[in-house]
């Protein structure tokens, strides 16, 4: 099995850009050149993600699932959490959590509701590889 291409961790530049963040992390790209594509430097939401995402050559689930635990997580995939401060997005990638605010994880951070959007990005098996 091949593993995704590292990911470089991003911390969102302000508290209204974890979008960005996860953007830059899953693409590569520099936060800012991602909030300049976008036009948006003030919170993200899933359409402008997931456009995002296809325009970069990343493939993003069309489907939202519901997650308790990581070990229900795919490989890779954008995390939206209910935090206790706001809705948040974050990233997780091969048993890592890379979480803008709160940094390189083991789990996720804290939430209470915790959704996914699979991803893949490029250099990573197919998911019938996978399985």
């Amino acid at each position: 099995m091949k593993k995704s291409t590292p990911i470089t961790y991003v911390h969102e530049p302000t508290d209204l850009q974890c979008g960005q963040a996860v953007l830059a992390m899953a693409t590569g790209l520099e936060v800012e050149a991602v909030a300049e594509e976008l036009n948006n430097r003030r919170e993200t939401n899933l359409k402008e993600m997931k456009r995002f995402l296809q325009r970069h050559g990343v493939w993003i689930s069309d489907e939202r699932k519901p997650v308790q635990c990581r070990k229900e997580l795919p490989q890779e995939c954008i995390l939206s959490l209910e935090t206790p401060r706001c809705w948040h997005w974050s990233l997780y990638s091969y048993g890592v959590f890379y979480d803008p605010e709160h940094g390189v994880m083991e789990d996720f951070p804290e939430s209470t509701r915790r959704y996914f959007w699979e991803i893949r990005r490029n250099g990573t098996t197919d998911y019938a590889e996978r399985a």
